[in-house]
């Protein structure tokens, strides 16, 4: 049982600086800064809740590559788990009480599981561990007491999944501490997707979920909802010349529910037009030949978001034969197609709420000019869009240059991105039982 004495001792041993360098990279400023942050945490869980028996956790969030807004109607995308993290120090408990203190967000709670009632002044922190424990347990899953200390550094409200990274880290603890790690990752996905639908209103689908929980670059094939396919794909002949970048546009998505419910709905409407409950279970020859029928009841823009879905599925397929085959260039050209056809096919790249606003589509141009000077590269709108980032794609002897580029249009700051192989984890298990054991005697 590792106490806080013992915890403290694991993260600065050789071994965690290992498990460190899978997680976040090689650098040695990544490493200092990781140990101090892990450090830090334990200490503020100590303050906070004493303990004598704690874990680490550590959930990525997720960079989406291709198969922008699909995964709703049973679609194809292309994802990765990032070395942006939400990491929690916790502990089992014996009251029946789950005890939540961010640092990042600035909250800390409790919820009485034998007395649960509805909230109303509740945060989105608070509603989405509720939805999680009604989760479990509408599953015929255990839940129970812990203390868990958290912290983030998945930039909020941006596209690359800051809630998702989070309902799986609480997911993680309620699956280890509680149901002996039984549960899979397309279950602990389906119940952070299951939190965010009943709680938050938001018609998201499992693209966010699976990827922060499984980990590495994946395809996900949503065709069967209940079983979807994952792959695991080979980005080393694109990882080996290109840099993957996120670059903050000055806006944030935090307010756009309606937008983005506005997409999976629309997709919907085409296809119970055409006696379907989703696009998954039809042809884009099955939208066109009943093209100005489904205008006139379904509308333009939801008949161009169709065609979109159906484009977007033929290009995840090519993406993976070009991965496969080891032609990067072809991958990054599928790269680019996927976010034109999201800017003007699907039109998430500014709201329509508030039109005069259009930081992603100008970052999107300007990117546009200097990949067309330099010859090579790729840029898309990321995530859900309609605000917050976008990714580019560089070769790397291009990122400074492009850095210094974009810093005369007010960018401060670039994430340069890594993907990381591991998705939602205990970090203890990451080692073995008898070098933590041995930690721990030491």
């Amino acid at each position: 049982m590792p106490s806080i004495a013992d915890t403290l001792q694991l993260i600065h041993s050789e071994l965690f600086r290992d498990r460190l360098t899978e997680l976040y990279g090689d650098g040695q400023e990544a490493l200092s800064s990781q140990t101090e942050r892990y450090s830090a945490l334990v200490n503020e869980y100590s303050q906070r809740f004493g303990g004598s028996d704690v874990y680490l956790f550590s959930s990525p969030g997720r960079s989406e590559i291709s198969g922008n807004h699909t995964d709703h109607n049973l679609g194809k995308v292309i994802a990765a788990s990032i070395n942006m993290d939400c990491i929690g120090v916790a502990e089992k408990t014996g009251d029946n009480k789950v005890s939540i203190r961010s640092i990042t967000y600035n909250e800390d709670f409790t919820i009485d599981l034998g007395r649960r009632a509805e909230n109303p002044n509740a945060s989105g922190t608070y509603t989405l561990v509720e939805g999680i424990l009604n989760g479990f347990e509408k599953n015929g899953y255990s839940i129970g007491g812990f203390n868990v200390c958290l912290t983030s550094d998945v930039i909020s409200a941006a596209g690359v999944s800051s809630s998702a990274s989070f309902e799986m880290l609480i997911c993680a603890i309620l699956n280890f501490f509680y149901n002996d790690n039984q549960l899979d990752i397309v279950a602990c996905a389906k119940i952070g997707q299951y939190a965010e639908n009943t709680k938050w209103d938001k018609q998201s689908g499992l693209l966010d979920q699976l990827a922060c929980g499984h980990g590495g670059l994946i395809s996900i094939d949503f065709k069967d909802a209940q079983h979807p396919v994952i792959t695991n794909l080979n980005f080393e002949p694109v990882n080996q010349a290109y840099k993957l970048l996120i670059v903050p546009t000055g806006g944030n998505h935090a307010d756009l529910s309606q937008e983005y419910s506005s997409i999976p709905s629309e997709m919907k409407a085409v296809a119970k037009e055409l006696g379907a409950q989703v696009l998954g279970d039809l042809s884009a020859a099955d939208v066109l030949s009943r093209f100005q029928e489904l205008r006139e009841k379904a509308g333009d823009r939801a008949v161009l978001r169709a065609l979109h879905f159906f484009e977007e599925n033929d290009r995840v397929d090519k993406q993976i034969k070009a991965l496969d085959e080891g032609r990067p260039d072809e991958f990054l050209k599928l790269v680019n197609e996927s976010g034109n056809s999201s800017w003007k096919w699907l039109q998430n790249v500014y709201s329509n709420l508030t039109p005069e606003t259009q930081g992603v589509s100008l970052y999107l141009a300007v990117t546009e000019l200097f990949i067309k000077k330099n010859g090579a590269g790729a840029c898309r709108v990321h995530g859900g869009g309609f605000a917050g980032v976008i990714m580019a794609l560089l070769p790397k002897d291009l990122v400074d240059s492009y850095t210094e580029y974009m810093k005369s249009f007010g960018v401060d700051h670039i994430y340069s991105i890594r993907m990381r192989k591991y998705g939602a984890v205990n970090v203890n298990l990451l080692l073995s039982d008898d070098t933590l054991s041995a930690t721990a005697r030491n």
